[in-house]
């Protein structure tokens, strides 16, 4: 029965599965934020993209290539 006690204690004592959690949860935090910048970016990016052609667009045909 001792050595079951022991066995219980240790395990409740170890932290070392609690810092691959922590690791785990600022990667997805860091995932989840390169993903809400990129797609920020790409849609300003498309935005300026489309501005330059419509001020480019001489023949006022509509269309960008």
């Amino acid at each position: 029965m001792r050595n079951l006690k022991n066995l219980f204690s240790e395990f409740i004592e170890d932290e070392s599965g609690l810092t691959a959690v922590e690791y785990a949860v600022a990667g997805a935090l860091v995932v989840g934020s390169m993903v809400v910048a990129f797609d920020q970016l790409g849609t300003s990016a498309e935005n300026k993209i489309t501005a330059i052609c419509n001020a480019v667009d001489a023949d006022n045909s509509g269309e960008c290539n």
